[in-house]
């Protein structure tokens, strides 16, 4: 045989072929129950349950709408904030005695703070194997009393709050849209020399001299009410407005009454 010819490669029926697909996962039998291959069994069930989630929450966003507020306005005093869902439980956290006022930094940063600093140690509190909560005693508390405090301090806020005042509150009006109708103010009306004469000094000062409201005070200009209405908020007062704000005689308040109630927009 010539050097460099006629070579043959014979396999040895000794040594078994390595025929297993590259993208079949290893064999993990050695370990049941306690480690799975990456890819496709871990990864899909991941991507099956936050499919699950990500549907759910479309689902939800579709079916309650987050809701829309009336534009911000710095001059209205009376309005209440509400946070989102996920931070009422700080909020209500801050409505405690030792939480607020002059110990809101404690409500504010070293409780907070405490929570994240004990979240930042649970792996060096249970470094051991195990996975099962039973056997995993401290970090299993510390996360049962966070939660249990979250969604009984949410409930708090929730049951606590006059959802009905943030409602009106926080609705957008025609005003907000630029949509109020134009009324005629006739500031030599007899009524409106009440309204801004020593009697309804304190009317003209919380709805402004041309009655278009302010703060907390309610635009006069366009309203719905009738006079008799009219003379029942002035005399016993209604949300903000306290009662016996009025210093004229029953006849002056009468006049008073009509010339607001008469402030319709014209048909």
């Amino acid at each position: 045989m010539h050097r460099g010819k006629g070579m043959k490669f014979v396999g040895d029926s000794r040594i078994k072929a390595n025929n297993r697909m590259v993208n079949m996962p290893k064999d993990y039998s050695e370990y049941p129950g306690k480690t799975e291959a990456f890819w496709p069994d871990f990864l899909l069930k991941e991507w099956m349950v936050g499919a699950v989630f990500l549907i759910g929450y479309l689902l939800l966003t579709v079916a309650h709408p987050s809701p829309l507020e009336g534009p911000a306005d710095p001059t209205n005093a009376s309005y209440i904030p509400l946070p989102d869902w996920y931070f009422l439980f700080l909020y209500q956290l801050l409505k405690y005695t030792y939480a607020s006022g002059p110990y809101n930094v404690i409500g504010a940063i070293i409780v907070p703070g405490i929570a994240i600093g004990a979240l930042l140690l649970v792996p060096f509190l249970d470094k051991g194997p195990e996975r099962r909560p039973s056997k995993r005693p401290l970090p299993t508390a510390f996360m049962l009393l966070a939660l249990a405090s979250m969604i009984y301090l949410t409930w708090e806020s929730v049951v606590n709050h006059d959802w009905e005042a943030a409602k009106a509150q926080g609705e957008i009006t025609d005003e907000h849209l630029g949509l109020v109708p134009e009324v005629e103010l006739d500031k030599e009306a007899e009524g409106y020399l009440i309204y801004s004469g020593e009697q309804g000094k304190s009317c003209i000062a919380c709805h402004g001299t041309e009655m278009e409201g302010g703060g907390a005070a309610p635009r006069l200009l366009g309203n719905e009410l009738t006079a008799e209405e009219v003379a029942e908020v002035i005399k016993n007062g209604r949300g903000a407005m306290p009662s016996g704000q009025f210093a004229g005689t029953d006849e002056e308040l009468q006049v008073l009454a009509e010339f607001i109630a008469s402030l319709k927009p014209e048909e």
